[in-house]
């Protein structure tokens, strides 16, 4: 029963630091399963398909707004030059209301 209790001693060769490696890979494991589950969770599947169309309207906090359309692979930006804007000709064809609860009501001429 002696010989079980014993300690076992490092030799020069050993390297106390060989298990590092081994936190590092699981490390990347977990940072990777992070990622999918957030992508997941985010339902952003569509950004990575070849196949999805999307369009994003984003403003930035000096009020400018940008327009990112993707289109299969195919990704352009369009930016907006800060100014309302000015000469368009048109006709009115009618009337948009909001309603309490947020829904928007669109009513023609």
């Amino acid at each position: 029963m002696a010989r079980f209790m014993k300690r076992r001693h490092r030799t020069v060769d050993e390297d106390p630091l060989t298990g590092v490696a081994n936190l590092f890979d699981l490390a990347l494991v977990m940072v990777l399963g992070f990622m999918l589950a957030l992508l997941t969770a985010l339902k952003v599947s569509d950004l990575l398909s070849k196949k999805s169309e999307i369009t994003i309207f984003k403003r930035d906090a000096k009020g400018r707004i940008e327009i990112i359309v993707k289109k299969g692979k195919e990704i352009k930006i369009y930016k907006g030059a800060g100014k309302s804007a000015q000469g368009i000709v048109g006709e009115r064809i009618g009337t948009a209301y909001r309603l309490k609860d947020g829904r928007i009501v669109y009513v023609p001429d």
